[in-house]
């Protein structure tokens, strides 16, 4: 029999004190890494791209990660850029994982404040997801060292948000057992002020459908008669859906695009296809919603004379994060704070404010970048909720203790999903807030392993508040597949001409300084470093 280390398998008990200066160590140790952190935002910011087809960005984070001792499994879920990255051993185990890809048309160069993209039409890191990941790496390696010399026992796993604008993998990492015996998980995501909350985060759950029509085409001008569109068919079911909303809960949030709609006028579609997102706060609705979608899609079908086939590309129940985990990362936040940022950095943010048709002054979100702390979020009441948005770090947050870290990367007030916030993403802005986010995480990943009341007091949370009277049952099926598909028809076409546009952080110290620009870029000064 073997026989592990007792040490393997018991948290390591340290003094307030002794944790507060291993603490210390690690915001110095951080600052340190201020130009590993700055290149590796850059790179994957260089890299643009769409989700399940994320091959660069995945294949540079392993390396750096392989390079310092992690073991890679890739592939994981059947995702080709999908993997986990593993360091340490025995309990607990924390999962510390972020998003990595970026927004279709939102190609931009970084510290210009108005529409300049590298490419034109190009994707591009439109929301920020360049950033959480050299976040994580940067506070695991500060931690690394001292788990290392300290002998803190304990298992690091780190993984990437795959295709989370699809909302394409993470319900499908809980469903293949990627975090069956995790003990806890801190997430990050780009955001322009430092925060965390706990309970219902007032966001939507969905179900991401594409509805095919297969009829049969004729010659349009010459016998119309002969044919069954399909295109009619994806006609009638938008139309169809769009007089039910009028009878749906506020809190609902629905929209699509047509993916297929024939190949030219004169002959009637033979195939055609919708691409659905049904949002809601709560599960049940979800499942309704997508059940009204499913029997209006089969009437569409019986209409036109044509055969509907339906698929998921993705899911995400609402989101529920843990209170004790929640409150002693805020403790770190208070203590880390927001960064210091220059007139330069602030400059920037309202000329890009202003560019999105927010005057100077006119709200807070209005006035440049944060400079005071936002509070510790609580719960959000179901019943009082708009609805919103999605993520797929809630099928997580479902499976085990989880929370998420927002950290000051980006500029407040802009549109999202848009070239816009593409603007601070190469920047200092992003930079400097990357690093005070690693500040905190590498901080609360050190609770997590020597405060062992932590762990405990957030496993009682989640078994007796969070899941008490709620159960996750997952949206996909055992037999569902990521729809790894996605995107490759649009990354063939721009990938070999943004090769071009990689970062070099041999030859440039910055990918400002290799694209030329100078920093801040505004309207004004538009024929000033604005080359690529």
């Amino acid at each position: 029999m073997l026989v592990m280390p007792s040490q393997v398998s018991a948290q390591t008990k340290m003094t307030p004190a002794k944790i507060d200066a291993l603490k210390t160590e690690l915001t110095k140790e951080i600052d340190k890494q201020q130009k590993f952190t700055q290149e590796m935002v850059d790179m994957v910011f260089s890299f643009g791209e769409l989700g399940f087809q994320e091959v660069e960005t995945s294949k540079y984070l392993t390396d750096i990660l392989q390079k310092n001792g992690f073991v890679i499994e890739q592939g994981i879920s059947g995702v080709p850029t999908a993997w986990t990255a593993k360091w340490g051993s025995g309990k607990p185990i924390i999962a510390v994982g972020s998003d990595i890809d970026c927004i279709p048309k939102a190609s931009q160069k970084p510290g210009v404040s108005y529409h300049d993209p590298i490419i034109e039409g190009a994707p591009g890191h439109g929301e920020g997801h360049n950033s959480g990941q050299p976040l994580n790496i940067t506070a695991v390696l500060a931690l690394k060292k001292i788990m290392e010399r300290e002998k803190i026992p304990g298992t690091i796993m780190l993984w990437p948000g795959v295709a989370e604008e699809q909302l394409g993998t993470k319900a499908y990492y809980v469903r293949d057992g990627y975090f069956k015996d995790v003990d806890a998980c801190i997430f990050t995501h780009v955001a322009n002020n430092m925060s965390v909350s706990y309970g219902d985060a007032g966001n939507n759950g969905m179900v991401s459908a594409l509805f095919s029509f297969e009829g049969q085409a004729s010659h349009a001008g010459a016998a119309p008669w002969r044919g069954k569109s399909a295109l009619d068919a994806v006609e009638l079911t938008n139309i169809a859906w769009n007089y039910h909303r009028e009878h749906m809960e506020t809190t609902q949030r629905s929209h699509y695009v047509i993916k297929d709609g024939g190949d030219q006028p004169n002959v009637v579609p033979s195939k055609a296809s919708v691409w659905y997102y049904f949002r809601e706060r709560t599960y049940p609705k979800i499942m309704q919603m997508y059940k009204d979608g499913i029997k209006i899609a089969e009437g569409a079908a019986q209409m036109t004379d044509t055969k509907m086939t339906y698929e998921v590309l993705g899911s995400a129940w609402p989101g529920h994060f843990n209170q004790p985990m929640a409150e002693a990362m805020y403790e770190n936040i208070k203590a880390v704070g927001l960064p210091k940022w220059t007139e330069a950095d602030q400059t920037l943010a309202k000329a890009a404010q202003k560019e999105m048709g927010n005057p100077e002054g006119a709200t807070v979100e209005s006035n440049g970048l944060a400079t005071t702390l936002s509070p510790l979020a609580k719960p959000t009441a179901t019943s009082s909720s708009g609805g919103g948005g999605s993520d797929d770090i809630a099928d997580i947050s479902w499976n085990l203790p989880t929370i998420v870290l927002r950290y000051p990367a980006n500029i407040p007030g802009l549109p999202g999903h848009h070239w816009a916030n593409a603007i601070a993403m190469a920047t200092p802005i992003a930079h400097k807030g990357v690093t005070a986010g690693a500040k905190v995480e590498a901080m609360t990943l050190l609770d997590l392993f020597v405060k062992p009341e932590v762990i405990k007091n957030a496993k009682t949370y989640f078994t007796d508040v969070q899941t008490k009277d709620v159960k996750y049952t997952p949206i996909i099926s055992k037999t569902d597949k990521p729809a790894i598909h996605l995107n490759e028809k649009i990354m063939q076409e721009f990938r070999p001409e943004m090769k071009k546009y990689y970062y070099d952080p041999a030859k440039y110290p910055t990918y400002l300084e290799q694209l030329g620009i100078k920093y801040p870029t505004l309207r004004d000064t538009k024929t000033e470093g604005t080359g690529k």
